[in-house]
């Protein structure tokens, strides 16, 4: 009996409780994740935290960089909103900027505010007028009558009367030409300057002439033909020469107020 005890005894110590502990002692520890950084596909294992520093920083980095050019998107579009609105408020004139100027009439209406004859030349179709008026801020406070002309082949002729001008002031209108002829037109001498070969500096003042009559210096220049601007000057001759006449009728007119004034 005492020996089948102990047998059983040992049976018990193999199967029984002390086997079962055996084997869960024997079975693998559970496995677990290692903890650390984001695991990298590339790498297959966790980044180190300077690859995390250097992640971040260039995700920063490409956020700003397309926040930047968004922002240049939207202020183009902006700026383009802002202009097509400008252009569907404003106000727009049919007529061309460069109008013909009447110069007739407009001379007729200066003539009102001077004693001299201003110059006013009747010239053939195909010309225009740019411009016509009265200046009083020349050089010298020289006050002087102004027109231009474009002719028809579209070049530009002007004629500036100035009213008891100086040479300095002619020598600015002319831009420092220098004089290299005299000739008859129209019944007047007039100082030819000729600057065709070399219009550098010379601005419009291609070809010129110039001449005075009573009180007034007058000077026909610009990048029109010798033709053209002759033509001008032959038109506007007799006003000129009534320019000496005027002078002569307002000398005659106060020496018979002094004389009335001796008697």
């Amino acid at each position: 009996m005492a020996a089948r005890r102990q047998e059983a005894s040992r049976g018990r110590s193999v199967g029984g409780p002390a086997s079962d502990g055996y084997r869960m002692s024997d079975r693998s520890p559970r496995q677990q994740r290692p903890r650390g950084g984001r695991v990298v596909a590339e790498l297959g294992r966790p980044e180190t935290p300077e690859e995390t520093a250097a992640r971040k920083a260039e995700n920063s980095r490409n956020y700003r960089a397309r926040k930047t050019i968004n922002n240049l998107v939207y202020s183009l579009l902006a700026t383009v909103g802002v202009v097509a609105l400008i252009v569907l408020v404003v106000p727009r004139s049919d007529q061309p900027l460069d109008r013909a100027v009447d110069w007739r009439s407009v001379t007729q209406e200066a003539q009102q505010t001077r004693q001299e004859t201003l110059v006013n030349p009747e010239l053939p179709d195909g010309w225009s007028s740019n411009y016509a008026e009265i200046r009083s801020t020349g050089t010298g406070g020289v006050t002087s009558w102004n027109v231009g002309f474009v002719t028809p082949s579209d070049e530009f002729v002007g004629i500036t009367q100035g009213f008891d001008a100086d040479p300095t002031w002619l020598a600015t209108q002319l831009n420092r030409s220098v004089a290299s002829s005299v000739s008859t037109i129209g019944g007047l001498e007039w100082t030819v300057y000729d600057n065709r070969e070399s219009t550098d500096g010379f601005g419009n003042v291609h070809y010129a002439l110039t001449t005075e009559s009573g009180t007034s210096t007058v000077a026909v220049f610009g990048t029109g033909s010798i033709d053209e601007i002759t033509l001008v000057a032959e038109a506007i001759a007799p006003q000129v020469a009534a320019n000496a006449d005027d002078q002569n009728t307002e000398e005659d007119t106060q020496d018979s107020d002094t004389e009335d004034g001796g008697n």
